[in-house]
């Protein structure tokens, strides 16, 4: 098995990581989109994300394992390659590692389209590229593979009324300023993992009260961290755009709280984009998952809503 090519190394600053004393999740990403620019490179699309391209990578989806904590100061490097591509469209796998140990901090299997860079119209890959990709084929490993959540295709759901009609939590609300938006004018990816995170504590907070008030070994210090998550952009808002988050709980189990997220446009209903994510109630002091209880299970299940999906 190929691990891929390098498209990207650094480390963690302190000020990227939150209240957990880990790099929150927005940054993962921050650093999935910059390696993307170095695999497209690799691609023979070199200015892809320039002023002057010619056609650039749009993001459809991406597929995230989150698989061990990264601290303020750690150093960590990505390497990059192509699982499958398509007409107008590849699957890519961009791995980020811990520099010191060798230990695999997070997996993005990334769906991309080639696109005009101003209209985001797909059009097929150059044979150039093509030709390249098979030589940047990359396996997927087991610790990057879907766990829990599907990658199957979705028809979304999602929308305001239907997000009124199942009692969806509004967990953010804003608008998209310029400083949110790529050299193309579309919001920058990571701005929807990041809100959500921004807005999770109004939907979680009385989620992690019934876990711990369920355990046999009740933490002193309790979190939250995100194991597997599966984002769907569905449409790119630009400057001056509103937004709202509406949340839900789907199910639990023994472990997870498994929870859909709408980022929709209030103006029009529809959905800016969806996501699924697989979390955990965390114990800050032994940094170890809290169990769910039977209990405690069964009072989390009072909150899921029938039908939520993506």
């Amino acid at each position: 098995m190929t691990d891929g090519i390098e498209i990207w190394r650094g480390g963690v600053n302190t000020w990227e990581c939150d209240e957990m004393g880990h790099m929150n999740v927005r940054f993962y990403v921050t650093r999935a989109v910059e390696a993307l620019v170095g695999l497209a490179a690799a691609l023979g699309l070199p200015h892809a994300f320039a002023a002057q391209a010619g056609s650039t990578l749009m993001i459809r989806e991406q597929h995230i394992r989150f698989l061990k904590e990264a601290h303020a100061g750690v150093a960590l490097h990505m390497t990059g390659g192509v699982l499958e591509m398509g007409e107008d469209t590849a699957r890519v796998l961009m791995l980020l590692w811990h520099s010191d140990s060798g230990a695999l901090a997070a997996s993005f299997q990334t769906v991309v389209a080639h696109v005009t860079p101003a209209e985001g119209r797909a059009f097929p890959w150059t044979a150039g590229t093509r030709a390249l990709a098979e030589g940047l084929t990359i396996d997927l490993p087991d610790q990057a593979a879907a766990r829990s959540v599907s990658l199957g295709p979705v028809e979304s759901t999602a929308s305001l009324a239907r997000a009124d009609d199942l009692d969806l939590v509004r967990i953010a609300q804003g608008a998209i300023a310029p400083a949110d938006c790529d050299l193309y004018g579309r919001m920058r990816p990571e701005l929807f993992i990041g809100r959500v995170s921004d807005g999770i504590p109004r939907l979680i907070r009385s989620f992690r009260e019934a876990v711990v008030g369920g355990a046999a070994e009740k933490p002193q210090r309790v979190g939250g961290a995100v194991l597997e998550y599966r984002l769907i952009h569905l449409d790119w808002p630009r400057a001056g755009d509103r937004f709202e988050i509406r949340s839900g709980l789907k199910d639990a189990d023994t472990r997870t709280k498994r929870m859909i997220h709408w980022m929709i446009d209030p103006q029009s209903g529809r959905p800016w984009g969806v996501s699924e994510a697989v979390a955990v109630t965390f114990d800050l002091d032994a940094r170890k998952i809290v169990p769910i209880s039977d209990a405690a299970r069964a009072e989390l299940m009072k909150h899921a809503k029938a039908g939520l999906a993506l």
